[in-house]
């Protein structure tokens, strides 16, 4: 299908760097997409509407013989994450015992994830282990300054409040001064947090979800695009399998009239949400979404994100039985992103986790990728096109873009 206008919405992941960091982000990578392809394109600027936490923009796309219109609309919820992000330290330590605690031995997610892909599994276990190692570390070091005071003649009273104060401080220094390279207190409430919406202990979280829901109706029914794509990467994967379950409750016949509407799932980890017994309200949006007649499903999935889960089947991982000509949804694509950088230093890139689970939404650094984020919400093509025939859809631009002009970018 040619597109000429398009309707994005991004349902953000647990992120608390909101609407400022997203929108820079969108346009530097955009404007690498427009010099990679040769492409000229204007990104307005952000409408906000703070009551609604909802901001838009509209981008205009120019390539040869065609032009595009994308209304990008971003749904925000990093008000409630930095709440979060305010528990006390304390709290956020022993929550997180409690819940891998549950994980682990009562509920078996964690074992259920190594299961389907042992490199997330290991990487879900990682917060819980460094945090048990700065533990470790701060009561080694307030022993071992017990041990000396106490060497010196000192009173043991003396001796214990010298070695839990220094202790507590080896500990804490060590959680605060390595939190901007491990990221551990932001696992801690990641993980928390995901726990306590499996479990439908967040009603914080339901009601934004529930007026997202209703966003994308309103959105959808007003406009005149070609294609309405919802997109979820990461966490936001599984709020946006939420989000348009909820929306279809609202409108059954979406995506039957105005623009065909398309989810989109990036980097993915569903399971951490559907691999809970508890959460079979969750694995039933799921079924709904495999069988949606008038929706269409794409989940793009990599080998070299070890934060997504790959390979993996959003229906059959979660044990949801369905007959062959019942199932529509969804259509899984697996990336390479040694297709996406340009080589020399791949081997160090694919390790530097966070930055590599970002690259679903970053510009490419080479030409003729199956995936491409900027020219799925403001190419030619629609979002099926490039998913089921991208041989196609790399010929398509190739011959409008010319040779190969692969670029080198910092990072």
């Amino acid at each position: 299908m040619q597109v000429h206008k398009r309707l994005v919405i991004y349902v953000q992941g647990y992120d608390p760097r909101g609407l400022a960091e997203y929108y820079r982000m969108f346009r530097r990578e955009f404007r690498r997409t427009c010099e990679l392809y040769g492409l000229t394109g204007k990104v307005g600027g952000p409408q906000n509407d703070p009551k609604r936490f909802t901001t838009a923009w509209d981008v205009t796309t120019n390539g040869d013989g065609w032009q595009v219109e994308t209304r990008y609309l971003f749904l925000r919820w990093e008000d409630i994450i930095r709440k979060d992000f305010e528990r006390p330290v304390w709290w956020k330590i022993v929550q997180m015992y409690r819940t891998w605690g549950g994980l682990t031995l009562l509920n078996g997610v964690v074992w259920r994830m190594l299961k389907a892909h042992w490199r997330f599994g290991l990487f879900s276990l990682y917060p819980i282990v460094l945090l048990t190692a700065w533990l470790l570390l701060g009561a080694f070091v307030g022993t071992l300054c017990m041990k000396l005071v106490a060497s010196l003649g000192a009173p043991a009273l003396v001796a214990n409040i010298v070695g839990t104060v220094t202790g507590l401080g080896a500990f804490a220094s060590m959680l605060w001064l390595t939190e901007p390279q491990t990221y551990l207190l932001y696992l801690c409430d990641d993980g928390v947090s995901t726990y306590q919406f499996a479990h439908r202990q967040r009603p914080d979280w339901e009601a934004r979800m529930e007026a997202f829901a209703g966003y994308v109706v309103d959105a959808v029914r007003a406009s005149k695009a070609d294609e309405a794509i919802i997109v979820g990467h990461s966490s936001g994967s599984f709020l946006a399998v939420d989000v348009l379950d909820r929306a279809l409750t609202r409108d059954p016949q979406l995506g039957s009239h105005g623009p065909r509407v398309r989810l989109l799932t990036l980097g993915a980890n569903l399971p951490i949400i559907g691999f809970h017994p508890e959460a079979n309200w969750f694995r039933n949006r799921l079924r709904r979404l495999a069988v949606a007649p008038d929706i269409d499903w794409v989940d793009y999935q990599s080998r070299h994100d070890i934060m997504n889960f790959w390979p993996f089947d959003p229906v059959v991982g979660h044990g949801i039985v369905l007959e062959d000509d019942e199932r529509r949804n969804p259509t899984v694509v697996a990336i390479s992103f040694r297709d996406l950088w340009k080589p020399g230093n791949f081997g160090f890139r694919r390790w530097r986790f966070f930055r590599a689970h970002f690259q679903f939404l970053m510009a490419n650094e080479r030409l003729g990728a199956a995936y491409d984020y900027y020219l799925i919400c403001c190419g030619p093509l629609d979002l099926l096109t490039r998913a089921m025939k991208p041989q196609e859809a790399i010929a398509a631009m190739a011959a409008k873009t010319g040779p190969d002009r692969d670029r080198t970018t910092a990072g």
